[in-house]
């Protein structure tokens, strides 16, 4: 399986993003599966989310279609605020190569954070949470979707069920991210014994929140396969699904040996 991260710059222009994001997922049309980062339609603030909130149908989720259908691939799309009715979510929507809609994860554990000296933010100000677990299959296998905050709660993807990939929207800080962010998706991939992929927007220096970068791509031996900079880039990878298999054999304390 080939899988392309798109780390991509993201401005305060919705259209010009739309319009990037496409460009650049065309740019991986050999991929099987194209990812997207945690809010590549907009910056992630509070008030950017409010006032790009969209239900499913408008133009975001259009494009979305719209590029796994003209790439041929299973599109996992990152993440965009999502309106409905009175709420709005953080939420990834994920379509087949026909541009289908598969899946859709509102993220459930909300970013509220007050680190000393560091970053301190309050998703729960504009967002409600999402309460299931996501999955969706495709012939390499089983991809879970969560959403950045939600990759430190290791019961919660335990319950995801037979996943083999582990994927991850997300925007860490410039605090969590050099101390936290290859830490956390190596030890998701140790503890499932699956494939973990995290896709972050580039850095941009002069935003309000500052996105550590470094999407990853992690075997589940806990190798790191590729990791980007901080710099916008479409990070390319190979996955070979039946090394899943063959590592639960080798060592067996997963649940699908209990």
């Amino acid at each position: 399986m080939k899988l392309a991260l798109i780390q991509m710059k993201v401005t305060a222009d919705l259209a010009a993003n739309l319009a990037h994001a496409e460009a650049l997922a065309k740019s991986a049309a050999e991929a099987d599966v194209i990812m997207l980062p945690e809010m590549f339609c907009c910056p992630y603030q509070n008030r950017e989310f409010v006032k790009n909130a969209q239900r499913e149908g408008g133009s975001i989720t259009e494009t979305l279609s719209k590029i796994a259908r003209e790439t041929g691939a299973y599109l996992i799309g990152g993440s965009m605020p999502e309106r409905d009715g009175e709420r709005l979510y953080n939420t990834c929507f994920c379509y087949d190569p026909e541009g289908n809609r598969i899946a859709k994860h509102r993220k459930v554990h909300l970013f509220d954070v007050d680190i000393e000296g560091g970053q301190k933010y309050q998703e729960s100000r504009t967002f409600s949470p999402g309460e299931d677990m996501t999955f969706f299959d495709t012939p390499f296998g089983r991809f879970g979707v969560i959403i950045c905050f939600d990759i430190r709660f290791p019961a919660f993807i335990r319950e995801l069920p037979g996943i083999d990939f582990l994927a991850v929207p997300a925007a860490f800080n410039m605090t969590t991210g050099p101390l936290h962010w290859e830490l956390l998706f190596r030890a998701r991939a140790v503890d499932e014994q699956i494939f973990t992929f995290g896709c972050a927007p580039a850095r941009d220096d002069g935003a309000r929140y500052v996105s550590y970068g470094n999407s990853i791509a992690v075997d589940p031996w806990g190798k790191v396969l590729a990791r980007a900079g901080a710099e916008e880039t479409v990070l390319t990878v190979e996955a070979d699904p039946s090394l899943v298999r063959s590592i639960r054999r080798q060592i067996p304390v997963g649940k699908q040996n209990h």
